[in-house]
């Protein structure tokens, strides 16, 4: 049984050595979060639209801060519930500063791992690394990747939630390998696939959430925080709310970013939407109040509000419908899908319908492909040449910050000392953390498009 007082640990992976102030741990946690350079890259990375050049449109940064928004809600939400909190250990103002912004900072960081286009991006990896496995082993007794097979797996199962995970304990680097350092608690609650092993159909291991490189730290957190369960981590509690947030967000923005782009009109998504979820009704009083053409901006963004007001209800509801089954480790659904009135559901049918196939996001995606092969091929190709003429210029070329956190991380001096697994790491680490232009202009000088 998952106790509170555990769930919310505020040690961290090294002792904290900051200077006391009149914020607690999680509060800590959340500056640290803000000001991290891995936030700040995501204003240039793609949530749905690669390289778009409309400030109208979401970028992986502003949906992170909606997230944020949506998760500091379900944080208030639930302590409005005293059965729950009396369940905590916990008095309610207590409550009030932890678990809301245990969530701000999960939610916020939730796709600081992805790489540049998005979730095709992580796609684009897996492949080029499948590819280069198969091709490598081939080669018998001259093959250069001589990888165990979870350490494979790490490239050819890449996750955007494991690289996340790696920026947040080890790639944000001051002076040692801790990265951020966050509490156990706000790792925990971030960790949305608590899973460094096989991939399985059960939520929490559906992907591979943990590299090899960061096993050892995350079994850390998820023993601090009592998390482990018949010797398999389980999710913590926080994390189905986390995982919520980005739900709500992704689905209803993404239904609101391609209205703005004119893809579809406001009737389009009444017709779509209005025997969901009793919604006529509620399409009826809206129409009522904003007649008009000229108002159908106004529509859309009324539609917007009130779906998210009935998922974050829901979400909510659920979470404290399930709560015994999610600390038992047995609860494999997501929140807002875990419904008979299938809102979301609906959603991700409009979405897979009406945005993800649109043409200008299918073409950019194929870019993204380019870019990101191209860049893999190159760094691959050149860190592993016979010739070192070649492997050192390609060193050079890489991140000094990432470089100085791999060698930190295996407490070595030299770069050519590093394993394989080290550094074909460390080319993902540098390529999966470029913003989307930063990508594309590397790519046009390395394959000579431009020289500027």
């Amino acid at each position: 049984m998952m106790k509170w007082d555990k769930l919310l640990n505020k040690e961290r992976l090294r002792k904290s050595t900051r200077e006391a102030d009149a914020r607690n741990e999680f509060e800590s946690d959340y500056g640290r979060v803000l000001f991290s350079p891995a936030l700040r890259r995501m204003h240039d990375k793609t949530q749905v639209f690669p390289l778009t050049a409309d400030d109208n449109i979401h970028s992986r940064l502003t949906h992170s801060m909606e997230v944020m928004a949506i998760g500091y809600s379900l944080g208030i939400d639930i302590l409005k519930n005293r059965e729950f909190v009396l369940s905590t250990g916990y008095e309610v103002h207590e409550l009030e500063r932890m678990i809301p912004v245990i969530l701000q900072s999960a939610c916020l960081v939730h796709d600081i791992g992805n790489p540049p286009f998005g979730h095709f991006g992580e796609t684009v990896i897996k492949d080029f690394f499948k590819k280069l496995f198969e091709n490598d082993s081939k080669l018998g007794d001259e093959k250069k990747f001589n990888l165990s097979k979870e350490e494979m797996e790490d490239f050819t199962l890449f996750d955007g939630n494991a690289q996340g995970f790696r920026i947040l304990t080890k790639l944000q680097v001051l002076d040692d390998a801790f990265g951020l350092n966050l509490t156990h608690a706000t790792l925990a609650s971030y960790t949305k696939y608590p899973n460094s092993g096989d991939v399985g159909k059960s939520l929490g291991k559906h992907k591979r959430g943990v590299f090899q490189s960061e096993k050892e730290y995350f079994e850390k957190v998820s023993m601090e925080c009592g998390l482990f369960n018949g010797g398999e981590a389980i999710r913590h509690p926080l994390a189905y709310l986390m995982e919520a947030a980005d739900s709500i967000c992704y689905l209803v923005m993404d239904m609101e970013d391609g209205f703005n782009k004119k893809w579809y009109k406001y009737s389009g998504l009444r017709t779509f939407f209005s025997g969901t979820d009793n919604l006529s009704e509620f399409f009826d009083k809206l129409d009522a109040k904003y007649e008009g053409e000229d108002l159908e901006v106004t529509r859309v963004v009324k539609f917007r509000i009130e779906i998210i007001r009935r998922l974050v209800a829901l979400a909510s509801d659920n979470f404290l419908k399930n709560i015994e089954a999610i600390y038992d480790g047995t609860y494999n659904e997501e929140l807002i899908l875990d419904s008979k009135a299938g809102l979301a559901k609906r959603f991700q049918e409009f979405c897979s319908r009406h945005v993800l196939p649109n043409r200008e996001i299918l073409s950019l995606e194929m870019t993204g492909h380019s870019v990101l092969t191209g860049l893999l091929d190159f760094y691959t190709g050149f860190l592993f040449h016979d010739d070192k003429k070649y492997r050192k210029k390609a060193k050079g070329m890489l991140s000094n910050s990432i470089v100085r956190a791999a060698l930190l991380e295996n407490n070595i001096k030299e770069f050519d000392d590093l394993s394989v697994y080290s550094k074909l790491r460390i080319i993902v680490d540098y390529i999966s953390g470029m913003t989307d232009q930063f990508a594309l202009n590397q790519y046009q000088k390395l394959s000579g498009q431009k020289i500027n």
